[in-house]
């Protein structure tokens, strides 16, 4: 498969620069893979797409202020960019890092130092002087994605994150998630819907970009995930009982079908480290039997992994008719059901 296969024309102003005043009412497309039907709904509609016995699942991943901003010795202004916080030593994406050297000190707006090191697989590895943490709180910035063309702002701390967010460690939101609101969440139990948790620290891997024009060829960046063994359990009980597993975006469908493929018999267990897990069409999906997610961006592992879910065909003529009907797409945009 080429690349180019997965590209399409997107209006740049499509492209959400700030979330749906309320999460609950952005927009929803609902896809049935089966009818091949595609509707229009509101995203607080979604309650009447579950069952009882279904089992709703949920990447409790908490974004990091990831972003800090700095000067060399020079006075040339620098950008870090923590592919994860392992901190004091941590890889980072570097701008501008071809001119940086090893051994290098770098000023952030806190005063702190933070010394350049050896090349990473992706960045440049950076050591920091004090606690990392303390660092992020004082003068870090919430990693917006570059297609937001402003500065982060006071509320993108609560807008970029998922009300359930607990563990620390992402880089990057897993963005299908900021729709649901604890109410919303809380509905849904009461229709006899289970809910669980996987934990997929989101960065560089779930986006970078595919540098091959041969699909197969990618390979993606590892980021850490874990799967508890109370949710394991769940899934194992679901698929027994006959429920759906309705998967909330990209991160928890690769979460998921990552831990399926260490068994032959895709029983589920509890199961944690790092996974380049990696989705394209002709993969025949394990656990997932639903999707909640945002419209992607072209030619990107996102695109791959649902276009691998609902058929191409199928995915192109949604984002065809989400185009023209002006839906809002990427992070802070509207919202896929994939039935």
């Amino acid at each position: 498969m080429k690349l180019s296969e997965f590209d399409y024309a997107l209006p740049e102003g499509l492209i959400a620069q700030y979330p749906a005043e309320r999460r609950e009412k952005c927009r929803l497309m609902v896809i049935d893979r089966k009818s091949r039907s595609i509707s229009h709904k509101t995203f607080e509609d979604i309650t009447g797409y579950f069952k009882r016995g279904d089992l709703l699942v949920l990447n409790n991943t908490k974004v990091i202020p990831a972003r800090l901003f700095g000067k060399r010795r020079t006075g040339g202004k620098v950008e870090l960019f923590l592919l994860e916080k392992e901190g004091p030593t941590c890889e980072a994406l570097a701008r501008p890092s071809g001119r940086l050297k090893e051994g290098e000190k770098i000023i952030l707006e806190s005063g702190d130092e933070v010394e350049v090191l050896n090349r990473g697989e992706v960045g440049r590895f950076v050591r920091f002087g004090r606690a990392l943490d303390d660092i992020l709180m004082e003068v870090g910035h919430i990693p917006l994605p570059p297609y937001i063309k402003r500065g982060d702002e006071e509320s993108d701390k609560h807008n970029y994150q998922t009300v359930y967010a607990n563990k620390e460690g992402a880089t990057a939101s897993p963005t299908a998630g900021l729709h649901f609101t604890e109410a919303l969440i809380e509905d849904i139990r009461g229709r006899g819907v289970r809910i669980e948790y996987v934990t997929l620290h989101t960065n560089y891997g779930t986006f970078a970009p595919i540098t091959t024009e041969d699909v197969e060829r990618h390979k993606m960046h590892k980021e850490y995930f874990e799967l508890p063994g109370k949710t394991a359990e769940a899934v194992n009980e679901t698929k027994k009982n006959g429920g759906r597993i309705f998967a909330v975006g990209t991160t928890t469908t690769r979460t998921l079908e990552h831990c399926a493929s260490l068994d032959t018999q895709c029983e589920m267990r509890h199961a944690k480290g790092h996974t380049g897990f990696y989705i394209y069409p002709g993969y025949g999906f394990k656990v997932v039997d639903c999707m909640i997610t945002n419209f992607h961006l072209p030619k990107s592992t996102l695109m791959l992994l649902v276009c691998a879910f609902a058929g191409k065909e199928l995915i192109f003529e949604a984002y065809r008719k989400a185009i023209e009907d002006s839906y809002r797409f990427f992070s802070y945009g509207d919202a896929m059901l994939i039935l």
